[in-house]
């Protein structure tokens, strides 16, 4: 998605495990930082399960065909909060996921962004979505969600 911006749509077959990843939501057990670029670039479900025992030889694995739609405009404006910050801060929430926000982003996001981004500072990575990771990166760089 990043790199071949002519590409609107895409179907693909991956493992199971790794399509839950690319279409999970926040607060769903498979989201994590992929999860997170996945919807800043596009909008991704899983439309179908392939069992092993239609491949030959048979995997030990379940497929997943997940459709993934590239939206008109990223989540969240690069204008607004430049994608490498962006993914940053989304690198840093996921690096320690179990850990409150306040502990995995200390030193990355400065404190009073939680409140300025509607963001409670107990949350973990897994909590939040797209546009909430956006507030939290983009506070205090001159951006709409400054207060």
């Amino acid at each position: 998605l990043e790199e071949a911006p002519a590409v609107g749509r895409l179907l693909v077959m991956v493992q199971r495990e790794v399509g839950e990843r690319l279409a999970a939501g926040a607060g769903d057990p498979a989201y994590g930082a992929v999860s997170v670029k996945v919807a800043y670039w596009a909008t991704a479900r899983v439309v179908g399960r392939v069992p092993p025992t239609v491949f030959v030889p048979r995997p030990k694995v379940e497929s997943a065909l997940v459709a993934i739609e590239r939206r008109p405009q990223p989540a969240v404006p690069p204008d607004v909060v430049p994608y490498d910050r962006l993914f940053a801060v989304v690198g840093a929430g996921f690096a320690q996921r179990r850990k409150m926000l306040r502990r995995s982003l200390a030193g990355v996001v400065d404190p009073a962004a939680f409140a300025a981004a509607g963001v409670a500072p107990t949350a973990r990575a897994e909590e939040l979505d797209v546009e909430q990771w956006g507030r939290l990166a983009g506070w205090g760089r001159g951006t709409a969600w400054d207060s």
